[in-house]
């Protein structure tokens, strides 16, 4: 069995009356990428947001690398990293000193080299000198893979990085993950709308409703469970459907 990296434990998040992540238990490996599903509202943020230490769970616990998150954040935080396509990175800065800057933060030997390294390896060298507030969608989604790749994570959370991608970007940024998947085994934590990326990246999917795991297992196993043909279908079904008649 490859080691166990992250170890989510009947986490819950109430904010006053309302319960945003509610009981909450995962597992991921190295070299697993787990999808986590589930309509706006669902919980997948702040459960991403509790395993970055950004937020701070009502109950349960949350290990990485043997480690309580609480105790050992800034331990486990050098051996993660993350991707979203909602933060971007300084726009006044061209893309080489964004990335060089990163670089130096998280210690990274031979911060230039090691910067060259991932902008050919993401296909994007040629925005090297480019200023980071002129990229397009698909240009910042990329810059900002390679700033999360740049500590070559064990822990690796990406959170919609195709969003409001075009086809071809989508492709390239999934073929990505897959290539680190591969060559470097992290645990990767993944969440999306595009049900094209779940079935073609993760090993196991999530599937969050109203903060609970609604239900989990491989792409195949999910829409066997909800008698669906895909995973748009089950996904669809679960937005237009109220808990128990899913359930049912």
């Amino acid at each position: 069995m490859p080691e166990l990296i992250l170890e989510v434990d009947n986490v819950a998040k109430k904010f006053d009356d309302f319960t945003a992540v509610d009981g909450v238990s995962l597992k991921v490996h190295a070299g697993e990428t787990v999808g986590l599903l589930g309509v706006n509202g669902a919980g997948k943020t702040t459960l991403m947001n509790m395993i970055l230490g950004l937020t701070t769970p009502s109950s349960g616990s949350i290990h990485a690398f043997g480690m309580d998150l609480q105790k050992h954040r800034l331990e486990i935080l050098q051996r993660a990293n993350f991707c979203t396509t909602y933060a971007t990175l300084p726009g006044n800065l061209k893309v080489r000193h964004n990335l060089e800057i990163f670089a130096r933060l998280y210690s990274v030997p031979k911060p230039k080299q090691k910067v060259a390294e991932l902008l050919e390896l993401l296909e994007i060298s040629k925005l090297a000198e480019k200023v980071t507030g002129q990229l397009s969608a698909g240009e910042s989604t990329r810059v900002n893979l390679a700033k999360a790749l740049l500590n070559d994570p064990d822990l690796l959370l990406l959170d919609e990085p195709t969003a409001s991608l075009d086809p071809d970007i989508a492709d390239k940024v999934r073929k990505l993950v897959r290539h680190v998947q591969r060559e470097r085994h992290p645990a990767i934590l993944y969440t999306s709308h595009n049900m094209r990326d779940i079935e073609e990246v993760c090993d196991r999917v999530l599937f969050l409703h109203a903060g609970k795991i609604l239900a989990q297992g491989t792409p195949d196993e999910i829409t066997k469970h909800f008698q669906e043909d895909d995973l748009e279908d089950v996904f669809i079904k679960i937005a237009r459907s109220d808990l128990q008649a899913v359930v049912k």
